[in-house]
C-alpha cells in the first residue's frame, strides 16, 4: 500500500533523513479521524489534475511526492512487507509548491488505490522498513473492533494509561485492540458487563497475553478523557510474540486480505445479497442508518472487504461470530459469513415487529376483555355482541391502518362505560334533610322535592331518574344546591354547561367516520363518574344556541325525555344507553327562552330569591365563616354588627341572590386583613427603633402604664399597645443602661425572643376590628342603592306599582301629569322606555279610566279635554309587561279627581277593557320588594291568592294583602277616604 507525502523540492533531504514527520498533526486532532477523507481525496484529485494539465502552464516547475510502502500493500504473500520511500516528480505551478511548505508537509495519509481503511500517518513508516511492529495490547471484553469503527473503552491501569498518553505525545497514537477470550470453564452468557470489566482490569502480563485472541485491529487513539479512551479501527493485526508485560506490549504483523477477483460473479452476487439484506434492515433500524452515514464519512466508498466488515460490525451477532469474520482473510468467505449474520438479523427484526404487533393486539384485546369480565351479567346481550365483533375485527386489522385506531378507540369507549353499575342510593330522609340544611338556608321547595324523591325511592326499593329544572335569578344557589343534592342522595356528580352551545354533536356525539370523532357529553359523563345513576347538572339550559350544526335544544329532547332516554342513542357508540336512572337537574334564569317541547319534559321549581332575613342568616351562617377562613382571620378578630350587615344587604346587595353579598363580605375581610398586617409591621418597626437604644426612662414608665391599660382592655375597640410591646420597651431600656456591648447584644436577643413569645400569646387579646354601620363606607364605599320609596305620601297622579326583574322584585312608580287642556285635546303621551305590551296596557288604562271617571263623576270631562303625559321612572331601565294596568288606571284617576291614593299602598295586576283583573307572575319577588320599601298594603289579583298562600310566614308577616278580581275593588281600596 502506498502512502502519500507531498513536499517541496527544497525539503526533500529533510524528509529522507527523518521519515516520521514532526509537522504531521496528531491523528486525534479535530478532523484527523472525522473528516480527513474529504481533503485527502481532494489532494489525490489535485495531483491527477496537475499531472494532466499544469505542465503546459509552468513546464519548469515541479513537485515531489514520496510514497511509503507498508505491509498491507506490499506484495509479500506472508502478509508482511518492508516500507520504502518512492519518489515521484509531479509538474506543478510555483504557487502550489509554496503551499506545500505549510500544508502538504502536514497532510494526512491517503491510499493510492485509494483504500481508506488503511489510512495511517507517516509516523508508521520507520526507516528500518519494519513498519509499526510493536504496539500496546488493549483487551476488548465484549466485541472485536472492526476497521473503520469507533469503540470507547475504559482503562483503569495507570501504567497503561500513561503509556497511551506518551504514545500520543510521540505522534504515534496507535495500539492493538484484541478481543478477550472467555475464561475456561465459564459461560459467557451469564457474566454481566460489570463483571467482565472487573475481570479485564485484573488481568496482567502473561495471563492477559494468553487470554487475547491472536487476530485484532490496529486502533488509532482518537481521544482520552479521564479513564475513557476512544479507539478508531484501521487494519487487521496478528500477534507474534509478547515484548513486555506491564503494560502489555506485543509484536504484531500487519495482515492483508487474500487476493481475489473483483469480477467474480459469486463475490458480486454475495455482496449484492448482503447489500439487499442490509437495505431491508436499515428501513426498520434507524441506528444502522447512522452507522452507514458515519462509516462512509470516515472510510469512504464501500468495497467488498469493507462491506463484509461493516455488516458484521453493526449486526447483533455474538463476539465469537464477529471475531470469526475479523479473522477471515478470504473476502468471499468473509462476505458469506457476514451474509449469514445480517440474514439472521433480518429474521430477528421481522420476528420482533411481528411479535410487537401481535403482543400489542393481544394486550389490547386482553385489556378490553378484562374490563367487561367482572360485569358481563349486567351488560346487555346486544352490547356484548357488538364488543365481541369489534374484538374479532381488531385482530384482523393491521396495526398501522387507520381503521385499527378507530376500532381500538371504539372498543375503549364501549368497554369503559359502567354498564349496570349503580352507586348505593341513600334512602334516609333525615340524613338527606340534614345534608341539605347544612349546605343551604331556605330553598324549602327544592329540598321538599328532593325528600319526596327519596321517599318514593325508599317505598319502591329503587330510584328512577327525574328531570328537574331550577329556575331563578343569578346567585340564589341553583348550581350549588345540585352538588348538595348529589351528596344527599349519595350519587356521583357531573356538571356541564350548555350556555351558547350550538353543535348537536356535543350532545349526541360525532359519527365514527369523522377524524377526531368523540362521543357526546352524556357518554363522557358516564365514563368520568363510573356509575350509571349519577346526578347530572345541566347548567344554563335557557341559553342554548343554534347554529349551522343543528339545534341542540331539539337534541336535548331525547336526552331529557323519561320515555326515551332509557334507549338513548349516541352517534359515536351507535348502541342504546340506559339513562333512565340518571337524575337530571337543569338550571335556568328565565324559562321563557326555553323551547316549549323541552320545557314540557322538565319539572320546574322556581327559586324566587332571598328576603333580607334569609340573607342575614346566609351571611352569618355560611358566607362570613367561609370568607373568614379564606382570609386567614381568627373568629375573635372581627366583629360585624347586625346593623352593618343589614345596611350592607339593603344598600349594596339588594339583588335576589347572595353572590354580590359574598363579594362585599370578602371585600370587607380583605381590607381588615390588610389592616391587621399593617399593624403588625408597624409594631415590629417600633420594636426595632427601641432596640437601637433610643428609649429613655420616661418611655419605660409610659410603657408600664400602657401595658397596664392594655391588660384592662380598650372598651372602644381602638388600637392598643400590647403587653408584648411593653416588654420590648422594658428590655431595650435596660439594655441601654448596660455599658457592656456584649451584655447589651445578649439582652437584646433575649428581649426579642420574649417579644416573639408574648406576641404569639397575646394574639387572642388583640383588639377586635369593629365593623358597624357608621364605618361601613370605609370598607365598601358609598351605597349603591338608595331608598326605592321616592314619596312618603304620593301626590295626585302618582301610584306605586310592583314589578318583577331578573334581579328579583322592585317597586315601580307610575306618574301622570297634564300637559295642556282644551276642548277636544284629550290625548296620552308615554315615556320611560316602555315595551310594546306596556304601551298597550297604557292605552287600555286610558280608555278604562275615562269610562270609570264617567261613572264616578259624570260631569267631569277631564280625559276628553286634557293631554296627559304618563312616565315610568327610571327612564334608563327598559320595562315591559302587562301587570301595570291597575297602577296606570289608578294614577290617571287620581290626577283626574285630584285625589291622592292611600298611604303605604302598592298594587299590581293586568286589567282588561271591561275592568277584569287578570293574574300576574312573580308574587314572591313583588312581595319582597314591597316589604323592602316599607309598604303595608298590597293589592294582588284574586287568581294569585294561592301563590301568596304558599309563601313563607316571614315574607307575609306584617302585610295587609287584598285580592281583587275587578278594578272597582281596586278603586275602593285606593281612594278610601277614611284611610286617606
Amino acid at each position: 500500500m502506498l502512502k502519500l507525502l507531498s513536499s517541496s523540492s527544497r525539503n526533500l533531504h529533510a524528509h529522507i533523513a527523518s521519515p516520521c514527520l514532526r509537522a504531521t498533526p496528531a491523528p486525534n486532532s479535530a478532523g484527523a479521524s472525522g473528516s480527513s477523507s474529504s481533503p485527502l481525496l481532494r489532494a489525490i484529485n489535485s495531483i491527477a489534475e496537475l499531472s494532466r494539465g499544469s505542465s503546459s502552464r509552468h513546464p519548469n516547475s515541479f513537485r515531489r511526492a514520496f510514497f511509503c510502502s507498508d505491509s498491507s500493500s506490499s506484495g509479500g504473500s506472508d502478509g508482511t512487507g518492508s516500507g520504502e520511500l518512492v519518489e515521484v516528480a509531479l509538474k506543478g505551478d510555483d504557487s502550489d509548491g509554496d503551499a506545500g511548505d505549510s500544508s502538504s508537509s502536514s497532510s494526512a495519509i491517503v491510499s493510492t488505490n485509494p483504500k481508506l481503511e488503511d489510512y495511517l500517518t507517516i509516523a508508521m513508516c520507520y526507516g528500518d522498513g519494519n513498519g509499526l511492529r510493536r504496539v500496546l495490547a488493549l483487551p476488548l471484553p465484549h466485541r472485536p473492533l472492526f476497521p473503520g469503527f469507533y469503540m470507547p473503552i475504559y482503562v483503569k491501569d495507570p501504567k497503561l494509561m500513561a503509556a497511551l498518553q506518551e504514545a500520543r505525545k510521540r505522534q504515534a497514537p496507535y495500539a492493538g485492540a484484541f478481543l478477550l477470550k472467555d475464561e475456561p470453564g465459564s459461560d459467557p452468557s451469564v457474566v454481566s458487563g460489570s463483571d467482565s470489566e472487573k475481570s479485564t482490569d485484573s488481568l496482567k502480563g502473561k495471563y492477559l497475553y494468553d487470554r487475547l485472541h491472536e487476530v485484532g485491529t490496529l486502533a488509532q487513539i482518537s481521544t482520552i478523557q479521564g479513564d475513557q479512551v476512544v479507539l478508531v479501527g484501521h487494519r487487521r493485526l496478528r500477534i507474534t510474540e509478547m515484548v513486555s508485560e506491564e503494560p502489555l506490549t506485543v509484536k504484531v504483523d500487519h495482515i492483508k486480505d487474500k487476493p481475489y477477483n473483483k469480477d467474480d460473479d459469486v463475490i458480486k452476487a454475495t455482496s449484492f445479497e448482503v447489500i439487499s439484506t442490509l437495505r431491508d434492515v436499515l428501513k426498520s433500524i434507524s441506528l444502522w442508518r447512522d452507522h452507514v452515514q458515519t462509516y462512509t464519512q470516515h472510510i469512504g466508498d464501500f468495497t467488498y472487504s469493507r462491506l463484509a466488515d461493516f455488516g458484521a460490525a453493526i449486526s447483533g451477532a455474538n463476539k465469537l461470530q464477529c471475531q470469526e469474520v475479523l479473522e477471515e482473510l478470504d473476502v468471499h468467505n468473509r462476505l458469506r459469513l457476514t451474509l449469514e449474520l445480517v440474514k439472521k438479523e433480518m429474521e430477528i427484526t421481522k420476528l420482533q415487529e411481528l411479535g410487537l404487533e401481535t403482543d400489542d393486539k393481544t394486550a389490547l384485546s386482553e385489556k378490553f376483555r378484562e374490563r367487561i369480565e367482572g360485569n358481563k351479567e349486567h351488560i346487555p346481550a346486544s352490547i356484548l355482541q357488538v364488543i365481541q365483533e369489534e374484538l374479532t375485527k381488531l385482530q384482523l386489522l393491521e396495526a398501522s391502518s387507520s381503521e385499527f385506531n378507530v376500532t381500538r378507540n371504539y372498543l375503549d369507549w364501549l368497554t369503559v362505560l359502567p354498564w349496570g353499575n349503580y352507586s348505593d342510593e341513600n334512602f334516609d330522609v333525615l340524613r338527606a334533610q340534614h345534608i341539605l340544611d347544612e349546605d343551604h338556608y331556605g330553598l324549602s321547595d327544592v329540598k321538599e322535592r328532593i325528600l319526596e324523591f327519596i321517599a318514593v325511592g325508599k317505598l319502591r326499593g329503587t330510584a328512577q331518574g327525574k328531570i328537574i329544572c331550577l329556575s331563578g335569578p343569578p346567585g340564589v344557589g341553583k348550581t350549588s344546591i345540585g352538588k348538595s343534592i348529589a351528596r344527599a342522595l349519595n350519587r356521583k356528580f357531573f356538571r356541564f354547561s350548555v350556555g351558547g352551545l350550538s353543535d348537536v354533536a356535543e350532545i349526541k356525539g360525532h359519527r365514527r367516520t369523522y377524524i377526531g370523532a368523540m362521543p357526546g357529553k352524556m357518554v363522557q359523563c358516564l365514563k368520568n363518574v363510573g356509575t350509571a345513576n349519577p346526578l347530572v347538572l345541566i347548567d344554563e339550559i335557557d341559553k342554548l344556541g343554534r347554529g349551522h350544526s343543528g339545534d341542540p335544544a331539539s337534541a336535548m329532547l331525547e336526552l331529557l325525555d323519561p320515555e326515551q332516554n332509557a334507549n338513548f342513542l349516541d352517534h359515536y357508540l351507535d348502541v342504546p344507553i340506559d339513562l333512565s336512572k340518571v337524575l337530571f337537574v337543569c338550571t335556568a334564569n328565565i324559562v321563557d327562552t326555553i323551547p316549549t317541547p323541552l320545557l314540557d319534559r322538565m319539572e320546574v321549581i322556581t327559586i324566587a330569591g332571598y328576603i333580607t332575613d334569609e340573607k342575614m342568616h346566609i351571611a352569618r351562617d355560611y358566607l362570613e365563616k367561609s370568607t373568614r377562613d379564606a382570609c386567614g382571620i381568627k373568629p375573635g378578630q372581627v366583629d360585624m354588627t347586625d346593623a352593618a350587615l343589614l345596611a350592607l344587604i339593603e344598600s349594596y346587595c339588594r339583588e335576589a341572590g347572595v353572590r354580590n353579598l359574598q363579594k362585599q363580605i370578602e371585600k370587607i375581610y380583605r381590607k381588615i386583613s390588610l389592616q391587621l398586617v399593617r399593624k403588625g409591621v408597624r409594631g415590629v418597626s417600633e420594636a426595632q427603633v427601641l432596640e437601637n437604644g433610643k428609649a429613655s426612662e420616661e418611655k419605660v414608665d409610659n410603657a408600664e402604664k400602657i401595658s397596664a391599660e392594655s391588660v384592662e382592655g380598650n372598651v372602644e375597640g381602638q388600637t392598643e399597645v400590647t403587653v408584648a410591646e411593653a416588654e420590648v420597651v422594658l428590655a431595650e431600656s435596660s439594655s441601654d443602661q448596660d455599658s457592656n456591648p456584649t451584655d447589651q447584644s445578649t439582652e437584646s436577643k433575649d428581649s426579642l425572643e420574649t417579644a416573639e413569645q408574648e406576641e404569639s400569646e397575646s394574639t387572642s387579646t388583640v383588639e377586635k376590628v369593629l365593623v358597624d354601620k357608621s364605618n361601613l363606607t370605609d370598607y365598601v364605599g358609598k351605597p349603591v342603592f338608595h331608598a326605592e320609596r321616592m314619596y312618603d305620601q304620593t301626590p295626585s297622579g302618582v301610584v306605586m306599582g310592583l314589578a318583577w326583574t331578573a334581579m328579583g322584585g322592585s317597586t315601580l312608580y307610575i306618574e301622570t301629569t297634564l300637559i295642556e287642556q282644551g276642548e277636544g285635546k284629550g290625548a296620552l303621551q308615554l315615556t320611560g322606555q316602555l315595551g310594546d305590551v306596556m304601551k298597550e296596557s297604557a292605552q287600555i288604562a286610558h280608555t278604562y279610566a275615562r269610562v270609570a271617571l264617567r261613572k264616578e263623576e259624570p260631569d267631569n270631562r277631564f280625559f276628553a279635554n286634557t293631554k296627559l303625559h304618563l312616565h315610568v321612572p327610571a327612564g334608563a331601565t327598559p320595562k315591559d309587561g302587562p301587570s301595570a294596568g291597575c297602577t296606570m288606571i289608578t294614577s290617571m284617576l287620581s290626577l283626574a279627581m285630584k285625589k291622592p291614593v292611600r298611604k303605604d299602598l302598592a298594587m299590581t295586576g293586568e286589567v282588561t277593557l271591561t275592568g277584569k283583573v287578570l293574574p300576574i307572575g312573580g308574587v314572591k319577588e313583588k312581595t319582597i320588594a314591597a316589604r323592602r320599601s316599607g309598604v303595608k298594603t298590597i293589592i294582588f289579583p284574586e287568581a294569585n291568592r294561592r301563590d301568596f298562600d304558599e309563601l313563607s310566614p316571614q315574607v307575609k308577616e306584617g302585610l295587609d294583602v287584598h285580592f281583587v278580581d275587578n278594578y272597582s275593588q281596586v278603586y275602593e281600596l285606593a281612594f278610601d277616604n277614611d284611610q286617606n
